[in-house]
């Protein structure tokens, strides 16, 4: 009982960040590869961003953010927290905007989610819809 409420206090004093807003009108989308491209190896991911700008993770500018691309996953069920940095979950946190990607053969999706300064997602989320691509 005493380690649940040390628990709960430590929990309770731990600081929530609130999400950073992003303008209604923003869109992150692949310029490429498009969705249903069959690629040969490795290739190029390109990344688009509308009504927004790129920065370098840790910059705190009003309508930035950086890219993560996820691959064969969907996007994160708690948008509170940062995005996970993993093979599924890629981070462009130097603000790039295209990137040498290389994956297995066979099927895959991939989608684009911009996060702000600490890789949490805006507030509305701005993430590209989901394609498909096939690499041979």
């Amino acid at each position: 009982m005493i380690l649940l409420m040390l628990s709960a206090a430590i929990l309770a004093s731990v600081p929530v960040l609130a999400r950073t807003p992003a303008p209604d009108n923003a869109q992150v989308y692949f310029i490429w590869p498009g969705d249903g491209m069959v690629i040969h190896g490795a290739f190029w991911v390109r990344m688009g961003l509308r009504n927004m700008g790129v920065a370098p993770k840790g910059t705190d500018i009003a309508n930035t953010g950086h890219h993560h691309l996820l691959i064969d996953t969907d996007l994160p069920e708690n948008m509170n927290e940062p995005v996970p940095s993993d093979r599924k979950h890629l981070h462009f946190g130097a603000g790039e905007t295209e990137a040498r990607i290389e994956l297995p053969p066979g099927r895959h999706t991939l989608q684009l989610l911009l996060a702000d300064k600490d890789h949490i997602p805006h507030d509305p989320p701005i993430h590209s819809k989901k394609i498909t691509i096939t690499v041979k």
